[in-house]
Formats: C-alpha cells, sequence, structure tokens
C-alpha cells in the first residue's frame, strides 16, 4: 500500500538520494539540503513499506498561482500511478488554499496531460520563475522543458 503524506525534515537525505539521477541527467534541478529544509512544507512524499519512493513539491508563486515541481517515482515503481497519486495530492491542497491554477516546466508533457494539464508558452510564465529557479539549470538558456498550466 502507498502511503501520501507531508515530507519532514528527516527524510530531506532520501529525497536527494532519490532523485540523484535525474539531476544528474539534467531534467530535475538540484535542490541542496537548506532549500529543501527551507521549503519542506512543500513536498509531498510517497512511501511504501516505509520507504519514499517518490515525492513532488507544491510551491506558491502568487495568490493563485502555484507551480509542481521536483516530481520523482523511483525507477522501480513507474508506472503504478504513484506520479498521479502525489499530483492528486498537491492539486487538492492547491485547492483547498484556493489556488485557481496550477504549472509544471516538465519533459514529461503525455504524463501531465494525460491528467488534465494543458500546454501554455513559457513566456506566460512569471518572469522571477525564470530568473530563480531555471538560471539553477545545466540546460539555462536554452529550455526545452514544456510548459503546461491546470486550472482547478
Amino acid at each position: 500500500m502507498i502511503e501520501y503524506t507531508k515530507a519532514q525534515l528527516c527524510d530531506i537525505q532520501e529525497m536527494q538520494a532519490l532523485v540523484l539521477k535525474e539531476v544528474k541527467k539534467g531534467t530535475i534541478l538540484f535542490r541542496s539540503s537548506d532549500e529543501m529544509a527551507t521549503n519542506i512544507r512543500s513536498y509531498i512524499i510517497a512511501k511504501k513499506e516505509n520507504v519514499i519512493i517518490g515525492f513532488g513539491a507544491l510551491h506558491f508563486h502568487a495568490y493563485d498561482l502555484g507551480e509542481l515541481r521536483s516530481l520523482i517515482v523511483s525507477d522501480k515503481y513507474r508506472g503504478e500511478g504513484i506520479g498521479k497519486g502525489m499530483v492528486k495530492a498537491m492539486l487538492e491542497e492547491g485547492k483547498n488554499l484556493k489556488v485557481k491554477k496550477i504549472f509544471t516546466l516538465t519533459y514529461e508533457q503525455g504524463f501531465f496531460e494525460s491528467i488534465g494539464f494543458k500546454e501554455i508558452p513559457k513566456e506566460s510564465l512569471p518572469a522571477h520563475k525564470i530568473w530563480a529557479d531555471c538560471v539553477k539549470c545545466k540546460h539555462f538558456p536554452v529550455c526545452d522543458e514544456v510548459a503546461l498550466i491546470k486550472i482547478i
């Protein structure tokens, strides 16, 4: 059985180990332990038999705009609906906080479209998003991720 819960500070090292392969490939941005600790309330984790098998974060940019970021599922558990379960939990959290729109930047366009996200031009994203996070990316300034949004 998969348990979806909020991350705790003691989960950070396990979360960083899980995402390391994708960070090295450049498909997910590196987040330092300090940055993850500062934003720990944003993270949702998926656990199976007390082992973290996935996580993601819901980050807020404005009173009506959130972002899904750092979504990862262990290779061993991909295709079992765990990513969708985490996204569902984060969308519900956004809805409870009265957020109107949630966007993501991703290489997994089909996954997000399958749960109701629609492609948008990257230029429509908040400028501070580009400068705060994107400059840390190894692909910057030539971004090949797709921007998608969901109205909730």
